[in-house]
């Protein structure tokens, strides 16, 4: 078992910022690119960056931490050894967040082990289509999770999932987009996991909220500045979500595309929609 001074200097080293060879690297890389290019999400992205670079490190020592077996699922408790590293995640916030995530992330470094993994546990436990998860210590928590439950996602067999769920069939969580992938001459509908990042089939006219089926109810808008994204809503549930079409933009990194378009957040809250699940940078 390694201990947690493995990754406590971790920090954002610069060539990190030109070599873009894995999913997170990738991502990193996209926010970048958007923030450049959309002002509105330009604070948001920059602080995603180190973020998604620590999730990096993160599922890096889990690659190499001898956790076991045994207890690498999503409905069992979190190990006392990853937990330790929270404490690295909140000097990444302090050094990098916003005033808001900086003096959480310092009141929290006041704590202990203990009240790191009550904090950490009581998010790993609240699936089961949970209200979407919100505040800055969600924010932490989610940003700290995230590259674990995509290491669980790695080690599960995934051809015997229930078939398109409502909720992730791995994770047990709310989808936090949607992603349209290039099909014939159309595109496959897929919802992502807003936890373990888990992808699957979903039927394009059904309401990932409430199962609706019936297509005058579930509305579809774009907006001009993100031609590629959709705004799929529920006139029944009042929700909405995102989804990012790549049969439109190629290009696109879905993960890192969804957040960048707030202006559309705010368009369909202004309707009286509710997103399903916030997306990871929401605090």
């Amino acid at each position: 078992m390694q201990s947690s001074e493995d990754i406590a200097c971790w920090s954002v080293p610069a060539d990190n910022l030109r070599v873009r060879s894995n999913p997170w690297q990738q991502r990193a890389e996209r926010a970048e690119q958007l923030a450049s290019q959309i002002p509105p999400a330009a604070e948001v992205l920059r602080f995603f960056v180190p973020i998604v670079l620590f999730q990096e490190t993160l599922y890096r020592w889990l690659t190499s931490a001898s956790l076991p077996a045994a207890r690498l699922s999503f409905k069992e408790a979190l190990e006392p050894a990853l937990t330790r590293q929270f404490r690295t995640l909140l000097a990444v916030a302090e050094g990098h967040g916003p005033d808001a995530i900086v003096n959480i992330a310092r009141e929290l470094q006041e704590g202990d082990d203990d009240s790191y993994s009550i904090l950490l546990q009581t998010f790993w436990k609240g699936g089961n289509g949970a209200p979407a998860e919100t505040g800055t210590q969600s924010f932490l928590a989610r940003a700290f999770l995230q590259p674990y439950a995509e290491f669980i996602r790695s080690k599960m067999e995934t051809s015997s999932l229930p078939h398109a769920p409502c909720l992730c069939p791995l994770c047990n969580r709310k989808p936090g987009m949607g992603v349209l992938r290039p099909l014939g001459d159309g595109g496959q509908r897929f919802l992502l996991c807003s936890l373990c990042l888990h992808e699957w089939e979903f039927r394009r006219i059904v309401c990932p909220g409430c199962g609706e089926e019936d297509y005058a109810k579930l509305p579809v808008y774009r907006a001009e500045e993100f031609s590629y994204m959709r705004v799929e809503c529920c006139d029944v549930c009042k929700t909405y979500i995102k989804t990012v079409d790549l049969t439109e933009n190629g290009l696109a990194v879905p993960v890192v595309d969804e957040m960048a378009a707030i202006s559309l957040d705010l368009w369909a809250q202004k309707q009286g929609y509710s997103k399903l699940q916030v997306n990871l940078m929401h605090f």
